[in-house]
């Protein structure tokens, strides 16, 4: 949260400065949420404090006032409005009808090859998850399937978020930014035996809600170079993954462009970009995610801390 405060004024109040006369004012950063005033509505807006760290506030039970914004999506956010908010639930960024088919980058993190033992790949590691693998950040639960529990396989994996603004097609490497709406935090929830027992990943990591994202959707405006933030994991307070995102064997820019080759990538898309170093399967003893515990996935400066409690499938409350 140091770190944060240190860069928030110096990026967010001179951009904000700017864009107040524009006529159509960019975004800094978005939360999806609902308020405190009405359980059966879905805002979006801009937190009031550049400095709050949104999922830690929430989760400390602190008053996190936003600037309701006219839309009602953050791919049309609309504008600012005089209306305030206090959040009461934080939710993905994006819906899970908007975000279609999210993509996925495995073994894209140098370090991370090298713990599980794996030579660097020529190409991106492709997997998908389906979009009822969305999830949302605390309060809601992350539920660890009965079949990862059967034999204690449950992973974590600390990723920072791609979303994209405008439909991509065959864009060229120099292009690609251009259609990035902006980062987020994601936990690429795996189930390490099933994974591990067959080629294709798309059902260890498929399962219902095992890609939460947020808290944030950070404009790409406020974050020019992505390979300067600096990403930690953390279980119960123990930090298990650390990393600059600099680390990454494919750039942002490039796998942009190599998902996009003959096919389409709609705006919404997400695209999950891999995990460093310091996976439960990498560690010694290995390390599993257990019913009640807490990870949270932080990226900083900007995006701020992911925070999700696991609870075991078929148990109703965990963490609260």
């Amino acid at each position: 949260l140091k770190s944060y405060n240190n860069f928030a004024y110096q990026i967010f109040g001179p951009y904000r400065d700017k864009m107040a006369s524009d006529s159509q004012t960019p975004f800094t950063r978005l939360v999806r949420f609902v308020p405190q005033s009405d359980s059966n509505k879905v805002l979006i807006g801009e937190p009031e404090s550049d400095s709050v760290d949104v999922g830690i506030a929430v989760r400390n039970g602190e008053e996190v006032k936003v600037v309701v914004w006219s839309g009602s999506s953050v791919l049309k956010p609309g504008s600012r409005t005089d209306q305030r908010a206090v959040i009461d639930r934080v939710l993905s960024p994006v819906s899970a009808e908007e975000v279609g088919t999210i993509r996925c980058i495995g073994l894209n993190y140098v370090q991370h090859a090298k713990e599980v033992g794996v030579a660097l790949p020529d190409v991106p590691t492709v997997f998908l998850k389906p979009s009822t693998a969305l999830g949302d950040p605390w309060p809601a639960p992350t539920v660890l399937p009965l079949l990862t529990q059967a034999d204690d396989c449950g992973d974590y994996e600390s990723e920072l978020a791609v979303v994209l603004g405008k439909t991509a097609k065959n864009v060229p490497e120099a292009n690609a930014m251009d259609y990035v709406l902006g980062y987020t935090a994601c936990n690429d929830v795996s189930s390490r035996t099933y994974q591990l027992n067959q080629s294709q990943w798309c059902f260890a990591k498929g399962f219902d809600g095992s890609c939460p994202l947020g808290p944030t959707l950070v404009s790409k405006d406020i974050i020019p170079d992505p390979a300067k933030l600096q990403m930690r994991g953390l279980r119960n307070g123990e930090v298990l993954q650390e990393s600059g995102i600099d680390d990454l064997i494919f750039s942002i820019p490039k796998i942009i462009s190599f998902l996009s080759q003959s096919t389409t990538l709609p705006a919404g898309t997400v695209i999950i970009t891999g995990t460093p170093a310091g996976v439960g399967l990498g560690r010694k003893p290995k390390v599993t995610l257990k019913d009640g515990d807490e990870f949270n996935v932080e990226i900083l400066p900007h995006i701020g801390t992911l925070i999700n409690v696991f609870q075991n499938e078929g148990i109703t409350t965990a963490g609260q």
